[in-house]
C-alpha cells in the first residue's frame, strides 16, 4: 500500500471519510515524513506532534459518532508563520516577534480546521515576508527539495518546499507580489493566488494593514495537484465576518468561451528560451483540450508594478522601516534598501494618483478578459534563481525584480493568478502562469487541470 504521506489531499480525505484510514494514521505518517525530510530542508520551523495527534484523534472520535468529517477530513496542512494560529507565535520570520503568540486562529486557519484539515506545522518565510528567497535570522534557511543550489522561492518558500517534499498535502501561502505563485514555480508544484475578497484573513496579533496591503495581499493554497488546489481553495474561502473584503461570490460561475491569450514577453520582458518553451508547450496542451490560443500582448503590468511598489513602501515607510532597522536581518535590510532606491517616496498627490490609476488598469484588464477569458504568461522571465541571488549586489537585485514583472504587477488589480508546474529543465522546475478575471478561479483551475494532464514533475520529491 502507498504510504499515506505520499497521497494527495483528495485521496487522503476520501480514505478518511470512508474509514479506510484513520486521521490518526494519516497524522502519524505525516509526522514521520516531517522527521525524515525536514532536517535537510528546514521548511517547517515549528510543530508540536502531540497537538497534531490530539487534533487527529478528535476527528476520529467525531467520525466514530457518525458526524460529517468535512471536505478536508484528516488532510495534513501547513500554515505559514506570518498568520495567526492559536498558541503559536506569528513570527513573520522575525526575532522581534518570536514571543508574539496568537490567542485565536486567523479566519483562514479557522476555515481549514472547520473543513477538518489537521494542522501539521508552521512553515518558514523570509524576514518580513519580503523576498523571493527564504532565509531569516530567527528560523534559518529553507532549501529547495529538488536542488539546494536554487531558491525554494519566497515568501512562502517553506510552504512550497514542504508540500513538494510530501510534508503535508496542502501548504498555506500569502501573496502580495508573487509569494504563492513563485515558490510553487520554484518547487515544481501548483499555487493559486485568489481574487481579493475570496479568502478571509486577519491577524488579531497586529494592526490592520494600510490600504496597499488591504488591496493586494491575499492568502491561498499550494498543492501537488490542481484538484487539491480546488479542494483547499473552497475550504479556505468560507465566510468570516472578520474580513471586511470578503465577498459572497459563488466558486463556480457561468461558462465562458475557451479562448486564451498567450504572451511570451509582456511589455518586453526578456523571457529565457526554457520558459518560452514551457509556455508554448502549455499552449499546445490547452489547444488539445479544446482551447483556442492566440498570441497577443497583455494589458499593462509595468506601471501597475511601479504603483504596487509605491503603495507597499508607503506602508513600510510609516513604521516597518524602524522595525527593519531594529530586526537588523542582513537580507531584509539589503532588500529594503534596494527597493527604496528603486521607488522614491511619494507625496500625497502621487499616492492618490496611484490609487486612482488602479481603477483604470483594472478596467483595462477586465475588458481584456471579456475577449480572452484566460491569459497564459510567464511566472518569471527566468528559471528559478540561484539561491540568495538578490542579495549578491544591487545589479543582481534589479535582475531579480525585472524577471518577476508579472508577479508584482498583477496584485495591484486584485486579480487571481495560478502557477502550473509543467516539467523540469535538468533538476530545475519550470512552469507557467494563468490569469483570469475577478472571481474566475474556476477558469484558472479548469485550464490548469488541462495543462497538468499533459505532464508535471513527479512529486513528492
Amino acid at each position: 500500500m502507498t504510504e499515506l504521506w505520499r497521497l494527495s489531499a483528495t485521496e487522503t480525505a476520501a480514505l478518511v471519510r470512508a474509514r479506510q484510514a484513520s486521521a490518526t494514521e494519516v497524522a502519524q505518517s505525516a509526522l514521520a515524513r516531517l522527521d525524515a525530510a525536514n532536517p535537510a530542508l528546514n521548511a517547517v520551523v515549528d510543530h508540536r506532534p502531540e497537538e497534531v495527534l490530539a487534533e487527529a484523534a478528535r476527528l476520529d472520535a467525531a467520525i466514530a459518532r457518525g458526524e460529517d468529517p468535512g471536505p478536508l477530513a484528516g488532510v495534513p496542512v501547513t500554515i505559514k508563520v506570518n498568520v495567526d494560529q492559536a498558541g503559536f507565535a506569528t513570527t513573520n520570520g522575525l526575532r522581534l516577534q518570536k514571543d508574539l503568540v496568537a490567542k485565536a486562529d486567523n479566519p483562514m486557519v479557522a476555515n481549514l480546521r472547520r473543513a477538518s484539515a489537521v494542522v501539521l506545522g508552521r512553515t518558514n518565510t523570509p524576514a518580513f515576508s519580503l523576498r523571493w528567497f527564504c532565509r531569516n535570522s530567527l528560523h534559518g534557511h529553507t532549501r529547495n527539495p529538488w536542488n539546494a543550489a536554487i531558491t525554494p522561492g519566497g515568501s512562502s518558500g517553506g510552504a512550497a518546499a514542504a508540500t513538494a517534499a510530501g510534508i503535508g498535502a496542502i501548504g498555506h501561502g500569502t501573496d502580495i507580489g508573487g509569494s504563492i505563485r513563485y515558490p510553487a514555480y520554484a518547487c515544481g508544484i501548483h499555487g493559486l493566488r485568489p481574487t481579493l475578497g475570496r479568502v478571509p484573513a486577519w491577524n488579531a496579533t497586529g494592526a490592520d494593514r494600510h490600504i496597499g496591503g488591504q488591496l493586494m495581499a491575499v492568502s491561498g493554497p499550494l498543492a501537488r495537484t490542481i484538484a487539491d488546489l480546488g479542494l483547499a481553495f473552497a475550504a479556505m474561502a468560507a465566510r468570516d465576518i472578520r474580513e471586511p473584503w470578503w465577498t459572497p461570490v459563488p466558486l463556480s460561475l457561468p461558462a465562458v468561451p475557451k479562448r486564451a491569450a498567450l504572451c511570451i514577453r509582456p511589455e518586453g520582458l526578456a523571457t529565457v528560451p526554457e520558459v518560452e518553451a514551457a509556455l508554448r508547450d502549455a499552449a499546445s496542451r490547452l489547444e488539445a483540450a479544446g482551447w483556442t490560443v492566440e498570441e497577443t500582448p497583455l494589458p499593462p503590468l509595468r506601471e501597475p508594478a511601479r504603483i504596487q511598489a509605491m503603495l507597499w513602501l508607503a506602508e513600510s515607510r510609516r513604521g516597518a522601516n524602524r522595525a527593519i532597522a531594529a530586526e537588523a536581518d542582513p537580507d531584509a535590510s539589503f532588500v529594503y534598501a534596494q527597493m527604496e532606491a528603486l521607488c522614491p517616496e511619494p507625496d500625497l498627490a502621487a499616492f492618490m494618483d496611484g490609487l486612482q490609476a488602479r481603477a483604470t488598469f483594472l478596467r483595462q484588464w477586465m475588458e481584456f478578459f471579456e475577449i480572452y477569458p484566460l491569459a497564459l504568461c510567464p511566472v518569471s522571465a527566468e528559471l528559478p534563481f540561484p539561491d540568495q541571488l538578490d542579495v549578491q549586489s544591487p545589479d543582481a537585485f534589479r535582475r531579480v525584480m525585472e524577471a518577476q514583472l508579472t508577479q508584482v504587477g498583477l496584485p495591484l488589480m486584485g486579480l487571481p493568478g495560478l502557477t502550473v508546474t509543467t516539467g523540469l529543465v535538468g533538476q530545475t522546475p519550470v512552469g507557467v502562469q494563468l490569469l483570469a478575471g475577478r472571481y474566475r478561479e474556476d477558469i484558472l483551475l479548469d485550464a490548469g487541470a488541462a495543462i497538468e494532464a499533459g505532464g508535471v514533475p513527479a512529486t513528492p520529491v
